[in-house]
This record gives structure tokens, sequence and C-alpha cells, in this order.
């Protein structure tokens, strides 16, 4: 019974007994009071380098000197220096002992012999920043600190682990330890391991997940999830393989494998060691390319004849493969032709070289089959009788599913009948081609499938919902009808601004054409559903024809819909139309290429279409929808994309990798990618039966593409249901009869008393957090719950269960005082709220959208109160100790600028409540000096008769500071203002400059405190 809820501590102590008794490492102590701890401990790395790896006492110092010298680098960001440094150390440092002499390479670390590194953990690390911060552990090698690792007690969430991680690497706290580190680590004993590196997204930390190395857990008997994850990450040769083969940096961002990528190509590995080729099927959207990335380059170090040929059908997977390859620093050779190609083989250099087989077939050729022949039949033709390919190749076919790879592993292995050929998949290979696939590639070398995908977080899971719009165009009241049934539990003022914009649609789509209509139904989506009408998320319509598409975009621009574009192969050039004038009126073809002219308004296609794609990744708020026919559904990565609208017969890969544009991650809420099917792909509406493996899938076995689809509605209502438990247990212990007082009781504990409220944060960040999924699930599906399955009564208990709980939340935030960036739980929730909630309630609350309640007192005086939730505001108590607990708030956080002044303040609040508190003030009374105080402390400059000189916060701030001396104020700011530069802050020279400039008016002993004082003004 005694073991749930273990305190951080007993975690901690078990952890590091885990590390160092069953993976060796040597334990050092806790560095809670040691002095000048470092990210580089000298004596540890000197007696590494001296007596493990004999390297001379000169050699030792001069690589030294230029390991500090990085690490101490402030010129550059984190993400720069942590590059330089990894150099160092997976490659080593290069010395010349003496002028003239050879350079030779120093090795901080044997990655040849890991276990003849030495392994140290240590605790309560202690490390001075602009703000002493303690890491829970720190592991270091050989002294160098590669790894940390914050834990939590197991009823706190993981994340408040990560955060604190990441709030670590900020400059204002400990950033410059992690120039060394290489793993960031979280964790407690519920949820086990997260991990990343330097400055990895919350939201992209991973949980490593395995069952082939559970023989280390196993044979130690460890059942408790976090030492499992701990075992399998830190096991020495793994914990400095995956440091040194598993870690890119890419374009700006570091990056560390995934265990699905590791495991995939530690298995090729064994692979290639014994020459067999074979196929990995990692799901699209799992990090596919990264494992090539990761793959090449082991097969180069295995083997230094290697060389790496990739061949890809797609000109968009081939330009994103070169893409990520130069990210990362690896030179990559594009062929311009079949000539180029078989010259390339033929030369010694370049070691990797990537071919897309559609350049070689006909121009605006549809047909995959004859790309891959001209491509065949290009290369036989260009072969020289001599041919001779030089280095040992590795071929990589990407998006060897296809039909026709069979045929082109055919060609090339005539070429390169020594090559050793690796077959890369995103989906499923078809029934038919499976067996033949296998005996031309070899068996499967590691396997990801979709649902696995899912579970990890690696990707989102798709939800499908088929649309049959013909019902709608028979007639108006059908029309009226369909609108109806779309917004139906919507707010009448909702309701009432969708009209507005409905009836300006009304003439253009109130004709039967089956795109208008669709059309119709696309742009009420944007405009309900939260995803689509915030800046954030946006969407694709696949069209059957290119024709179709630019119909789609000309109903899309009259309709008032400017935010879309066309990307297709077409390019709308004269010679398009060439012939197609008959003197009969326009042909279709005619009216393709004046649409498109209109799109691209003078701009090349080229340009025009990189712009839009460049928009629709990065400001999805500029580029709302794209339009497309073949192109972009392969091969194109675009996290903001939500929505998925399918007009065009689809089926197995085409369908499988069209319907994973959307399943990629993206800020928080976006929980699921969306696939609406206008085409019934599935004859899910004819039959009535929702089953996702057949139909447009039936070529494939149902094993492997289990959970790729699921009903959107169902599902929807299942999530409701989850949500809806969810808080429900959150709050049950609340105390009848659960008024406001009882749920800021439980949530906050005494309001007056600092300890309660941190003690209970963990709750209150769960309350956000799941009262803000209650709503977007809600909304999700309001407008379809009678067709979800629930009654008039119940639909009409959700509604306000689902209004209660989120003015519950509000009022706990206002209660705390918690300082809480919404973006991150409540992710432009006020859209959900006032669509879909629509209380009075939350209309008061909105007055809090962009103030605080101190800067509303402030501004609005005692009538501010007026503005609290009815719960809050009814109750003096509350009221009064709302008030409190923000001001209390407001003044340990300015406490830094100016410490006189607010501990002034902090007085005055602890006298004014301890007079509310003995009933000696009237409540009226109360409010006048409440808000006065809260005045002073939101303008201090109002509060006290400042000298006319001290014009700035930072002046009087050091007035205040020095015993109001007016004359020495000015003089050391000014002193502030002449000797500071760029970017001073944290960087040691820099304020030593600063130092220097004020210490000739302040006494010794003083200077450190005001220079504090200095570092918090935000004007210097």
């Amino acid at each position: 019974m005694n073991e749930v809820g273990q305190p951080e501590r007993a975690t901690q102590n078990r952890v590091i007994a885990l590390l160092t008794q069953k993976l060796g490492y040597q334990y050092i102590g806790n560095w809670y009071n040691r002095a000048n701890n470092s990210n580089i401990e000298t004596d540890l790395l000197t007696t590494f380098l001296r007596d493990i790896q004999k390297y001379p006492p000169d050699l030792i110092n001069k690589a030294l000197h230029e390991l500090t010298k990085h690490t101490n680098d402030k010129t550059q960001n984190l993400y720069n220096i942590n590059k330089e440094i990894y150099t160092l150390l997976r490659y080593g440092i290069k010395i010349k002992p003496e002028a003239g002499e050879n350079t030779q390479t120093l090795y901080l670390i044997n990655w040849e012999e890991p276990l003849k590194n030495s392994f140290y953990i240590a605790e309560e690390v202690s490390i001075k920043g602009e703000n002493t911060k303690r890491p829970d552990i720190v592991l270091y090698i050989n002294g160098i600190a590669l790894a940390v690792l914050e834990l939590k007690r197991s009823t706190v969430p993981v994340s408040e682990a990560i955060r604190q991680n990441l709030d670590n690497q900020k400059s204002i706290f400990i950033k410059p330890f992690f120039n060394t580190i290489q793993l960031v680590m979280a964790g407690n004993d519920t949820q086990g391991l997260r991990y990343g590196t330097i400055e990895t997204p919350e939201k992209y930390y991973l949980t490593w997940k395995e069952d082939t190395h559970s023989e280390i857990t196993n044979t130690l008997n460890i059942t408790n999830i976090l030492d499992q994850h701990l075992l399998q990450l830190c096991e020495k040769h793994r914990f400095l393989e995956i440091i040194h083969d598993f870690t890119l940096f890419d374009s700006g961002i570091k990056k560390i494998c995934r265990s699905h990528q590791y495991l995939g190509i530690k298995a090729a590995q064994e692979y290639i060691k014994r020459r067999e080729g074979g196929i990995i099927w990692h799901t699209q959207g799992s990090g596919k390319s990264l494992t090539m990335v990761w793959l090449t380059k082991w097969i180069r170090e295995y083997n230094p004849n290697a060389r790496v040929l990739i061949i890809t059908d797609r000109e968009e997977l081939d330009g994103q493969i070169e893409s990520i390859f130069l990210g990362v620093n690896e030179n990559i050779y594009r062929t311009q032709s079949s000539q180029d190609l078989i010259t390339q083989l033929q030369n010694t250099t370049p070691s990797l070289i990537c071919s897309l087989i559609h350049k070689f077939g006909k121009n605006n050729s549809n047909n995959e089959s004859k790309d891959y022949e001209e491509f065949i039949k290009q290369i036989k033709r260009n072969l020289p009788q001599n041919f001779q390919p030089q280095g040992e190749f590795y071929v990589f076919v990407d998006e060897c599913h296809r039909t026709q790879s069979g045929k082109l592993h055919k060609a090339m292995k005539k070429i390169l009948p020594n090559a050793l050929f690796i077959g890369f998949t995103g989906t499923p290979l078809l029934k038919q081609d499976k067996q033949k696939s296998i005996e031309v590639f070899g068996n499967y070398i590691h396997t990801y499938k979709f649902n696995e995908a899912v579970e990890d977080q690696v990707v989102l899971d798709l939800r499908y919902e088929a649309r049959h719009v013909e019902q709608y165009i028979t007639s108006q009241s059908k029309i009226d009808q369909w609108f109806e049934s779309k917004t139906k539990q919507l707010t009448e003022t909702a309701k009432a601004e969708l009209k507005k914009r409905w009836g300006t649609m009304q003439k253009i789509l109130s004709s039967k054409s089956r795109l208008e209509i669709i059309v119709k139904d696309i742009m009420l989506d944007f405009s309900t559903k939260d995803r689509l009408q915030n800046s954030k998320g946006n969407a694709i319509l696949v069209a059957g024809s290119i024709y179709e598409a630019c119909k789609y975009y000309e109903i899309f621009q009259n309709a008032g819909f400017s935010k879309c574009a066309i990307i297709t192969s077409y390019d709308g050039s004269l010679q398009s139309i060439k012939g197609e004038t008959t003197g009969e009126g326009k042909t279709d073809k005619i009216h393709q290429y004046e649409i498109y002219q209109k799109m691209l308004n003078g701009q090349k296609p080229d340009k025009f279409e990189t712009e839009v794609k460049n928009d629709f990744v990065h400001h999805p708020e500029k580029m709302k929808l794209l339009i497309v026919v073949n192109k972009l559904l392969t091969g194109f990565d675009a996290p903001p994309a939500t929505y998925l609208y399918i007009d065009k017969s689809m089926r197995d890969h085409d369908l499988f990798q069209a319907v994973c544009r959307v399943n990629r991650l993206h800020t928080p809420d976006k929980e699921y990618g969306y696939i609406i099917d206008y085409k019934d792909l599935f004859q899910s509406l004819e039959k009535s039966v929702y089953d996702y493996t057949s139909a447009a899938f039936s070529e494939y076995d149902s094993d492997d593409i289990n959970g790729l689809l699921t009903d959107r509605l169902e599902k929807g209502k299942n999530d409701l249901e989850t949500a809806r438990e969810a808080v429900k247990a959150l709050c049950e212990p609340v105390k009848y009869p659960y008024d406001t007082p009882d749920y800021i009781k439980y949530f906050c504990g005494n309001t007056q008393n600092p300890e309660d409220l941190q003690t209970t944060e963990p709750r209150r960040l769960v309350l956000y957090k799941s009262v803000a999924a209650l709503v977007r699930k809600y909304a999700n599906i309001a407008n379809e719950l009678e067709t979800a399955g629930y009654t008039t009564r119940e639909i009409f208990d959700i509604q306000q269960e689902v209004k209660h709980y989120q003015i519950v939340s509000e009022e706990i935030k206002l209660a705390s005082g918690d300082k809480i960036d919404f973006k991150v739980y409540q992710n432009d929730m006020r859209h959900l709220i006032d669509s879909y909630i629509g209380a009075k309630e939350s209309q008061i609350l909105a007055n809090f959208e962009n103030l605080t309640l101190v800067e509303l007192i402030v501004n609005n005086g005692v009538s501010a109160v007026n503005s609290l939730p009815p719960g809050i505001r009814n109750n003096q108590t509350a009221v009064a100790e709302t008030i409190e607990n923000n001001l209390r708030k407001l003044i340990i956080e300015q406490e830094p600028t100016n410490p006189k002044y607010f501990e002034k303040i902090s007085i005055l609040l602890n006298e004014l409540i301890a007079i509310r508190q003995d009933e000696t003030l009237a409540y009226q009374e109360y409010l006048q000096k409440i808000v006065a105080l809260a005045k002073q402390i939101q303008q201090p400059s109002t509060s006290s008769q400042y000298p006319e000189s001290l014009d700035t916060p930072a002046k009087r701030s050091l007035y205040d500071n020095l015993d109001q001396n007016e004359e020495l104020a000015l003089d050391i700011d000014a002193a502030v203002r002449n000797s500071k530069q760029d970017s001073w802050r944290g960087n040691k020279m820099k304020e030593r400059l600063i130092k220097n400039a004020i210490k000739k008016y302040i006494k010794p002993e003083d200077l450190e405190s005001i220079f504090e004082i200095i570092k918090q003004q935000s004007e210097y």
C-alpha cells in the first residue's frame, strides 16, 4: 500500500540505485552544496584522458582548452554551440603538438570500446546561471555532462518535468550548461520516461518502446515502467550508440531517433553484414527519410568503399530526400538524366546519389508503368560496352511497394550486379505484389505499422466520414434543412452571424450543381470547425481531374473564399490550348486555361507553386485550402493540414498515401486528421457497414491496415464520454454542495497560503487541460449529438455539464491567480465557448481575454468586481481572497525589479488582509482600499512623489533601493546606459563592463545586490 504515490525523493533514490547497481554507473555524489559544478568536470576528464586513453599532458591541456573555449562561447545560440561540441565529441579534437608536427586526433570518448569509458551519475547538481537551477540527475561520461533527467512523483504529470527541462534551457536560467547535453529526459513512475534532446518542444518528446531489448529488464526482473525505459535507453553500449549513430542536426533542429527508427536500422545493419537485402516498412509520417539518412551514414562508416544510390519515382520525394540530406550536411548529387546517372556510376564520386524515375519518362505522363519502362529503356540505351561501376553500391528504392519496382530491380541488378538492394515503403504491400516484392528485395527487415505509430503518438489517428451530398440538392427546402442540421447546436449569436454569410452565398450556391454543393459543405466546415476557423489549421481537396480542380477553384473564388489555390501538374501554357478554338464557344481546356491564368496573375507557375506551398505549411492563416489531383499526395509534409476532402475515385496505395497527408503532429488543438469522403470509397453509406479494410483497401491484407481509419462520429462520441468521465472523476472529491467555494477549497486549498497553492498546482493543471479537452470533444460533434445517439434530455444535460465545468475552470484560474499560457491548455477556446456554450458567464469571463484581473481593477475600479464570475462575485470572502491572491502573485513576480518598493507594498497588503479578516472594515471600504493598492502595484510611478528627473521605472527602482538618493540613481543609470552592450545578460565579460562602470558609486558589499536589480530592468 505504501508504494503508491511515492514522493519524488523516493523515486530518485531508486533510479540512482538502478543505474549504479544494474548498469554500473559510478555515483559521485549529491552536488546540492558543491561549488563550481559544471558540464565539464575537468578533473574527471583529465584522469580519463591521462590514465585510460594514455594521452600526453601537453595534448590533454590543448584539448581541454579547445573544448572549454566552445563550452564557454557566448556569441552563438545553443543549437550552434551544441553542434560544435558534438562534432568534437564524435570525431575527436584535432591538435598539432608543436609547430610543424603532424596533426593528432584526441578522442574525448572511446566510441569503439564503450565499456572503457567512465560512466558517472550525480544528483541535485546546482548550476549557477542568471538564476540557479538544479537538475535532479546528470549523467557524466568521462566528466562531460551528456544527459539530464528530471523526475516527478507519480501523481505529477511527466509534462511538468519536460517543461522544467525546457525552462532550464532558457538564457534566464542555465542555458550554457546544456552546451554539452545530448539526451534530455523526464519521467515518473506512472507514465515512464520521455526523452528528447536540446530545445525539443514538449509535443516531440518520445517514449522508448521495444521488446527486443527486454532481456535486460526480464533478466533483472524489472516491472516498473520508468526503470524499464531507463535500462533500455541508458545501458552503456546503447547510450553511446544513440549519441554516436542516431543523432543529427537538421537545419536548425537537433534530432534524436525514435525507438522504431533505431530498431529498424539495427535490424538493417545485421542484414547488410550478411549481404542480404530486404524491405523496411515504416508507415507514412513516422520519419522514414531520417531512417534513410541514419542508415546511409552508418553504411558509409561501416564500409569506406560504399556508395549509396537512392531511387524514387515522385518529384516531391526526390526534392524532399535531397533537402533532408543537405539539411544534415550530407552532400547528395541529383542526377539530371539517365546518361548522367550512368556517368556518375562510373566515377568514384559522389558517394551519395539520388535519381528520379519520373524525369526520364514522357512529359506529364500519368502512367507509372511507362515512367519505369522509359527509365529502364534509357539506362540500357546509354550503357557503354565497357561499363564498370566504381565502388560498392547500396541501392535504396523508395516507395518499393509499386508494382513496377520489380522491373526496376531487375534492370538495376543488371548494371549493378553486386549491389545490395533495400526497399523502403510507407504503405503496406498489396496482396498481389507482396510475394513478388519479397522475392525481389528480400524479407521484411523491420515493420512499423500505422496503428503502432498512432499508439506511440508519432502520428495522429484518422477520423473518417462519408458524405452523400446529392440528397441535399433536390430543393431549396432540402438545402435549408441541411443547413439547420449542420448548425443546430450553435448559439443563437453564432448562428445569426453564420446566416449573414450564408445569405451572401445563396445566389451562388442555390443551383443544383454537385461541385457547388460540395463547396458549400466545405465552406460551412470552415465556418463551424474550430481547427479550420482558427489560424492554425487548413485543408486539402482532391479533385477528380484538372478541369474539376479549376471549376472548384472558380466556385470558391465566386463565393468569396479567396485563400485557396490549385496545385497540379498543369502549367497553364499556351501550348495546352493549341487547336482548341472552334468558333462555337469555349472548350473545357480553354476555360481551364483562363481560370489558371487568373489564379497565376502573371506569376510563373513554379514560383507560384513554391510560394503557395510555403504559405500552406508555414502560414496556414494565409492559405487555407489546396485543390489537388495527384500532386502533393505523396512526399508533402504539411503539419497544419487537418482535413482531407476526397472527391476522386481512389484506392489502395494512392488512397493510403493521400489520407496520411493529414496525420502529422502540429499544435495541441490538432487531435486528429479528418478524412471527408464524397465518393463513399468504402460503400459505408450504401451498406451502412463501416469496414475500412474492404472496398477501396480490398487489395491489402486486413492486418496490414488495421486501425488506419475510424468512424468520425462513433469515435467522437467515445471521446466525448471519455472526456466527461475524466472531468467528473477529477472533481469527485469536491465537497457538497459543489459551489464555487467548494471547488476553490479542493483545487487551491487556502488561497491565502502560498504553500497550499503550490501543493495543489498539479491538480489545477490537470483541471485546465481536462476541461479544455471536454470543450473540444463536445464541439467536435455538438451539431450531431442526436445522430450520435443521444436523447434530447441527454443533449441538454451534456450542454449544462460542459458549461458548468468551463465556468469552474475559469473561476479556479482567477481564484488561484495562475498566470497560465492558455495557448497550451485552452488553445483558441474562446471561439468554441462563444459558439457552443454561449452562457452569460462566458461573456463575462471574456472580459479577461486580454486583461489580467489586476489590470481590470486598475482600469475599472470597484466596478471590476462585476466582471467576476457569479460564483465568486456573489461571495464577499471569495472576491476578497481572489483579488488578494492575484495581487500577491504580482508582487512576488515584480519584487526583483524593485525589492524595497514591493517589500513595502507587501506589508501594506498583509495589513489590509488582517483588517478584513478582523471584520473591522466595511466591505465597500475594503474594496476601495484594495483598488488603491492594486494601482500602487500596477503603476508604481503614481504611488509615490518621485522627483521629476526619475522618469523611467529603472531610475525609480534605483532611487528606492539607494536610500532615495536622486543624484546617485541618475549617475548609476547613466553609467549602465553608457557601458551596456547588446545581449549583455549572461555574458560574463559584458556584465563585468557594467560592474566596473558602477562600482565607483556603490559600496563593495552592495555591488551584487544593485547589479541584480539592474539585470531585472527591461529597459537596459
